[in-house]
């Protein structure tokens, strides 16, 4: 279906506007150095990689050292402003001058934060960051169709979870404080907030380097306490990192290679041209097959695609878990509870799955 005439010069227009302030979005983007492109740039054309997937897989790889680094930093503002400038250079790093979105709608909810009621944020801010995050993929569906393009979509989810659940956790605080909790800040209240984080705070927060390229978007109290070092207390000695992060590690390898194995015999885009080509699964060839065969094929396909987004969630549960960030602390005997904070996805259990609420609930 194509769009009115008049739709088209709207959006045409619209976009053209947008697209203007680029040369002003190319200026912020200061902390990668140009011969980290330039080296980029070679080794993807010398390895078959397009320079933005080789872009996104270095930094999630990236953030592992970079954990190691937040771990010896000593707790408060400075793991905090640690984690908002790696988080900045991991975006400037991956999606380059589309980092600017990242920038524009944590500062306008920030703003809201400091400004607007919690009543009021619980609602405006869901809906500011679920409108922002639609129009970037409408922007992509419309200027790339069926095709596939490695942008600002991306990250942009996970922020909004994150803003999302911050205007909730302040609104329960908010009523814990006066009073007025209902049924669900009562059983949300161990991650209500009673005040607004601090700027630096905030930006470690949204912008944190181990969850900024694929999440997982947990409260900002799980964040903070990683900073601040409360979750390792109330036991008897310090936990090991070393399984909880070598675990989801591997399994990220594994998931990355069979990914790229599965993919290059079933891929469900033109392999020559994933951006542009048509896709393998709507050629005339492919669709002159029965279809048991098309529909299996399909099935394998996707199987092999979801690897590519399980190898990114267990990669980032990996880096939260080198800095305890996905520690989720004591009981009350000073037993540990274990380490779920980081947990993107339950691989195994959603493939499993053998009806919807077990397939949602490991997802």
């Amino acid at each position: 279906m194509e769009l009115p005439d008049g739709v088209v010069t709207f959006i045409e227009s619209a976009i053209a506007h947008i697209y203007s302030y680029g040369p002003l979005a190319e200026q912020t983007v200061v902390l990668v150095p140009s011969f980290v492109d330039v080296q980029v740039e070679a080794l993807s054309e010398a390895i078959g990689f397009d320079k933005e997937t080789l872009s996104y897989t270095l930094g999630m790889f990236l953030c592992y050292p970079l954990g190691l680094i937040m771990l010896m930093l000593p707790y408060g503002k400075m793991k905090h402003a640690f984690s908002f400038i790696l988080g900045a250079f991991l975006l400037q790093f991956t999606i380059g001058t589309q980092w600017i979105h990242h920038v524009i709608s944590s500062l306008v909810v920030y703003v809201m934060l400091l400004t607007l009621p919690p009543k009021f944020n619980k609602l405006a801010i869901p809906v500011f960051s679920m409108l922002y995050m639609t129009l970037g993929h409408l922007h992509r569906q419309y200027i790339n169709y069926l095709g596939w393009d490695l942008d600002f979509t991306g990250t942009q989810m996970v922020l909004t979870m994150k803003l999302y659940s911050l205007a909730y956790n302040i609104y329960d605080g908010h009523l814990i404080a006066t009073g007025k909790e209902d049924r669900a800040a009562k059983k949300c209240a161990a991650l209500s907030l009673e005040k607004v984080p601090g700027i630096i705070e905030y930006l470690g927060y949204t912008f944190n380097f181990s969850t900024i390229l694929a999440g997982p978007g947990f409260e900002y109290k799980v964040y903070a306490s990683a900073c601040d070092g409360t979750n390792l207390l109330g036991g008897t000695k310090k936990p090991s990192n070393v399984w909880p992060t070598l675990k989801p590690f591997l399994a990220s390898i594994i998931c990355m290679g069979m990914f790229v194995v599965g993919n290059g015999m079933y891929p469900l885009l033109d392999p020559t041209d994933p951006q542009k080509g048509t896709p393998a699964i709507l050629t005339e060839e492919f669709l002159a097959k029965p279809w048991v065969h098309r529909y299996l094929y399909t099935w394998v396909a996707l199987f092999f695609i979801r690897m590519k987004y399980y190898f990114a969630w267990k990669n980032a549960e990996g880096a939260c878990n080198v800095w305890y960030a996905g520690f989720e602390g004591y009981d009350d005997n000073g037993k540990e509870k274990g380490w779920e904070n980081s947990n993107n996805v339950d691989a195994i259990a959603f493939e499993t799955a053998s009806n919807l609420k077990t397939l949602s609930g490991a997802w």
